[in-house]
């Protein structure tokens, strides 16, 4: 019988000394929320989900003044690992903890600040929402409840001005992406463009001397194009006895060079044919020849470009010499000249059809 006693006294005197100890003790209540892999929508019906939002919205409603308070947040925490990189599964990871949460703030009319949330690339794909549930407390005391409600909004203060430092680093890393695009978007700094193309020409200097020229340039490649540039006039004035008309062709293959592809080299074949009378003595006939040619070609913008040439060769010219005489023209006989130097030169205006 004494022994007995014994027993009954030790085991009353050990519950006297745990209980008060498990009551300021905290229990931890997670609820947690299948995703489909490597998906991010949130499906309530599926592998038991519903269960778990109506276990998690009941505690919810138990502790809403609390939670609301800011004395109880809902820890939130996202994870997948189904993707191919880190970076896809951290951003999987925050939109399945956003969407969970955004139920809970629609159904339990709770507000976002009332969270915690961290995502994890880790585990599997699946979102824990888990509150830390507070006992009643027979030792703890005011002042201790104060500081741990203090220390906890410490700790989400410096959350957020963690997130926002994040968020304001995330914008100025985005403005500068956009400024360094818009400067290559600037003809001095972007390189010429290396797709294929077919380009229409004029050359400027022709057009000055009221000579209309045209041309085509094909693309072949980034380093190869042809081109050929036809010229076309016929002018008359003093009753017919001053005449100004020429026609020529000009085909060219050309090399271009450097990593903007913007200076080349080529090589240039020409044939026309000549009429000008600028004076008592006229000059009619035929003109061949070629040679190599240069340039440069600036962009303008994403369609245009202004094409600076000169062309060095050689160039035959058979002519008849002739006079017009009360309106007849009289001929003064034949004359064959050979030159070596310029023989083509313009500032071409290029529009890149495709």
């Amino acid at each position: 019988m004494s022994r007995k006693i014994t027993f009954l006294t030790l085991l009353l005197w050990l519950m006297t000394v745990t209980f008060p100890v498990i009551a300021q003790q905290k229990a931890d209540t997670t609820y947690t929320f299948r995703f489909v892999p490597q998906k991010d929508m949130f499906y309530v019906p599926w592998n038991g989900n519903d269960t778990e939002l109506v276990r998690l919205l009941e505690c919810v409603e138990k502790n809403k003044a609390t939670i609301l308070d800011g004395k109880l947040p809902l820890l939130v925490d996202g994870y997948c690992n189904s993707l191919g990189s880190e970076a896809e599964n951290l951003a999987t990871a925050k939109i399945r903890a956003n969407r969970v949460k955004s139920e809970l703030i629609i159904r339990a009319e709770i507000k976002e600040e009332n969270f915690i949330t961290r995502n994890h690339v880790t585990e599997g794909d699946f979102v824990t929402v888990r509150l830390t549930i507070p006992a009643k407390e027979t030792a703890a005391t005011d002042a201790e409840a104060e500081a741990r409600r203090k220390a906890e909004a410490e700790r989400l203060a410096a959350e957020k001005r963690a997130e926002q430092e994040r968020l304001a680093a995330e914008k100025a890393e985005a403005e500068k992406a956009a400024q360094q695009n818009t400067l290559t978007d600037t003809p001095s700094e972007t390189k010429i463009t290396n797709d294929y193309h077919l380009s229409l020409r004029a050359n400027l200097l022709r057009w000055a001397t009221l000579t209309p020229d045209l041309g085509l340039e094909w693309r072949i490649c980034p380093s190869w194009g042809i081109a050929v540039n036809g010229s076309w006039t016929s002018w008359t004035w003093s009753d017919k006895d001053h005449r100004y008309a020429l026609w020529e062709v000009a085909p060219e293959v050309r090399y271009y060079m450097g990593e903007k592809k913007a200076w080349y080299l080529g090589a240039m074949f020409k044939a026309g044919q000549f009429n000008y009378k600028l004076s008592e003595t006229g000059k009619q006939g035929d003109l061949m020849g070629g040679g190599i040619t240069a340039g440069y070609q600036l962009r303008l913008n994403k369609a245009l470009d202004l094409d600076f040439n000169l062309g060095l060769g050689y160039l035959n010219a058979d002519f008849e010499k002739y006079e017009v005489i009360d309106g007849v023209r009289v001929r003064r006989g034949n004359e064959t000249k050979d030159w070596w130097g310029p023989i083509n030169a313009g500032v071409t205006l290029v529009w890149k059809l495709f």
